[in-house]
């Protein structure tokens, strides 16, 4: 298996959170070539932002979820470049849900009816490309309550679907990771 390595642009910010690029591994072609997906980053340099994870590498928090990297979303922290076949390690969950809502028509009529309805609910359109819009939306807001609008929303505009970035394992696409357990639990 061919994989190319990770890479990482820096914006000319001079503060301690700057915004930075980072180029993660979303998958693989049949051939064995890496497919990398450039996603925005905040570089983490205070030692309460970076205690909780040891090791070589950055440690950053992303300032959108990925359209294509599975098991991630926004506010989620990670430590770059890693050990790991993903080529990150995820440090700590945000709570955000990472929602993928994709159309093979234009995209346009689906994300003027959605995004006001997700923010609404305290959710933020991450990106939008003609074909694809990915959102983040807090766990706390709830499944039913999220599906409920996705599921209304693309049954009004044909050919659009939906699914989640981050609640199933990338391994098998099936498995919940049930991280948001520790989110959803009572106090």
């Amino acid at each position: 298996m061919t994989s190319t390595p990770p890479q990482m642009e820096t914006s000319n910010d001079s503060d301690d959170n700057a915004r930075t690029q980072i180029s993660l591994i979303a998958g693989y072609r049949p051939d064995g070539e890496a497919i990398i997906e450039s996603v925005a980053v905040a570089r983490l340099h205070s030692p309460q932002e970076t205690s909780e994870a040891k090791g070589s590498g950055e440690q950053y928090r992303l300032l959108g979820s990925p359209a294509f990297v599975r098991g991630l979303a926004a506010g989620d922290r990670i430590r770059f470049p890693s050990d790991s076949p993903s080529g990150y390690e995820l440090i700590k969950r945000s709570g955000n849900l990472s929602i993928r809502v994709l159309r093979k028509d234009n995209i346009g009529e689906v994300l003027h009816s959605l995004t006001p309805e997700i923010e609404l609910l305290d959710g933020a359109l991450d990106l939008e490309t003609p074909r694809l819009l990915v959102y983040s939306i807090h766990v706390s807001i709830g499944f039913q309550a999220i599906e409920i609008l996705l599921d209304r929303i693309s049954g009004q505009f044909p050919g659009t679907l939906w699914y989640y970035g981050n609640v199933y394992d990338p391994k098998d696409g099936v498995t919940p990771l049930d991280w948001w357990q520790e989110f959803l639990a009572p106090v």
